[in-house]
């Protein structure tokens, strides 16, 4: 046999048998090979941006044998070898050799943790209404005396769990899926400065929560009793300083540790052992830097995975394994008011800054070990956050190109309205089972269609009237269920048709 060749064990179908055949030098090892995991169920009607479908090639080549049987792959292989090439099932494409980056899911079930599964904002829910009568869906309970606040719930099996600020503490509550109270417990001081109210969702992983509050305080409690197991303070422990609002990140968990981002002297992003709160790694610091108001997102990036974020200054990729610092990328939102989570689509990255006379959206191109800026546009999409669905973004601006709901093209940032503003302006989005739910900041909650002609609403009702313009806390759909917070009220309506 030629010198060249090497030995791989290819799993033949779903037989489960092993086959062994001979493979060019050139061809990744098994060791070399990331293994599969299956996408979750897909959504309804639009599918996820982040997951790749192989697709089969047409096999006319071997018609007697089939392409993927034994006889055909040995012949493919061999054929190929006196080429220099090696093929497996099919022969790889260049974007093959170069995996479409993916955001890695969280190892919870249900909404586990800020903007759900893959802090995406994307629902893996089936069986949901998909019109609501007049008045909107069936209010299932709603429980009150949560504390003041703007963060949303988490949903695991039969927790539901949320934060919110009373009179000399920041709490934090568990309840049944039922509304049923569980337990009520506290992580530090409440913020009482502008805009008093919890910032943080909690993140949850192995039975325990994890939650930083707006000075600083990040806790890990016991799921099922509250218990506190740890806590540090990352302003001290990192000599960072507190911004305007508070810190208002939710924090991320991945294998052993928890991530936070202080944006410190020592340390831009920290990981901390989630089991005792010990120090990991910490990024070295950027000169300057403060936190901003966003949240990470995790991404499979080839062989590595990468956490990204942003600061006052800069977006930026860090190593989840070193804590080394990828790439940065300069950014400018003047007063450091909104930026919300980052939001992967395919090789691009999604940022938007905003503050009260500004506004702006911008593409990421990623490349291997590197970024680059491509595109940025005039929109001022503030606490809502966006989406990203089929290579286009959603999203709500109060300001700029384009007012209402609009989409641009992720690659080009070509913006288009779905929805004209009226009285739907300025709000959050999620998307589950082919719908966009979409919560105003004046409390208006709609279902809306996406269609050719772009939104179309399918059902409303107003969750809070007359009180403000500051309803942020985003929609939570799960299990069959849509959970809504205004402040100090949580509700839950059903879904299930």
């Amino acid at each position: 046999m030629n010198s060249q060749l090497q030995k791989l064990h290819v799993l033949m179908g779903s037989s489960g048998l092993a086959e062994e055949i001979a493979v060019c030098s050139t061809c990744p090892s098994d060791q070399d090979l990331e293994p599969f995991t299956p996408p979750p169920k897909p959504l309804k009607d639009i599918p996820r941006p982040v997951h790749l479908r192989a697709e089969k090639p047409e096999l006319h080549n071997f018609p007697a044998v089939g392409a993927y049987s034994v006889i055909g792959k040995w012949i493919r292989v061999m054929g190929c070898v006196s080429m220099g090439i090696a093929t497996v099932g099919w022969p790889r494409s260049a974007a093959a050799q170069q995996p479409i980056p993916s955001l890695c899911r969280s190892a919870a079930p249900d909404w586990p943790q800020w903007r759900g599964q893959h802090r995406d904002g994307i629902a893996a829910e089936t069986g949901l209404l998909q019109s609501w009568p007049e008045g909107g869906p069936k209010l299932l309970w709603k429980v009150s005396g949560i504390g003041r606040g703007y963060s949303s719930p988490i949903i695991v099996a039969d927790g539901v769990y949320i934060t919110g600020d009373e009179d000399q503490a920041l709490v934090i509550s568990a309840f049944t899926l039922e509304g049923q109270p569980r337990w009520k417990t506290t992580n530090g001081e409440p913020w009482k400065k502008s805009y008093p109210g919890a910032r943080s969702s909690c993140c949850f992983d192995d039975g325990k929560l994890y939650h930083l509050n707006a000075h600083g305080r990040l806790a890990c409690l016991d799921a099922v009793t509250g218990e506190e197991a740890w806590a540090v303070n990352v302003l001290e422990r990192y000599a960072a300083k507190n911004i305007t609002w508070g810190l208002s990140e939710s924090v991320l968990v991945h294998g052993d540790r928890v991530v936070a981002t202080p944006a410190g002297a020592k340390g831009l992003m920290v990981a901390l052992d989630k089991r005792t709160g010990a120090p990991i790694w910490a990024t070295p610091a950027l000169d300057g830097e403060q936190a901003s108001y966003s949240s990470p997102v995790l991404i499979q990036a080839g062989k590595r995975k990468l956490l990204v974020n942003s600061s006052t200054k800069h977006v930026f990729a860090v190593d989840s394994e070193t804590g080394g610092l990828v790439w940065k990328l300069p950014h400018a939102d003047p007063k450091n008011t909104v930026n919300t989570t980052p939001v992967l689509s395919g090789r691009w990255l999604l940022f938007t800054d905003a503050s009260p006379d500004y506004g702006v959206v911008f593409g990421v191109k990623l490349d291997d070990d590197a970024a680059s800026q491509v595109w940025s546009r005039a929109l001022k999409i503030t606490h809502g956050g966006t989406v990203s669905l089929d290579g286009r973004l959603y999203g709500s601006s109060s300001r700029g190109d384009v007012v209402g709901w609009v989409t641009l093209e992720v690659e080009t940032g070509k913006l288009t309205q779905v929805k004209s503003a009226g009285d739907l302006s300025d709000g959050s989005l999620i998307v589950a089972d082919g719908r966009f739910y979409c919560l105003t900041v004046q409390g208006m909650m709609t279902l809306q269609e996406l269609t050719k002609a772009g939104f179309r609403t399918a059902g409303s009702f107003r969750l809070a009237a007359g009180e403000g313009q500051d309803a942020w806390a985003h929609p939570v759909v799960c299990q069959g269920r849509l959970f809504l917070r205004y402040h100090e009220v949580l509700y839950c309506y059903d879904l299930r048709r």
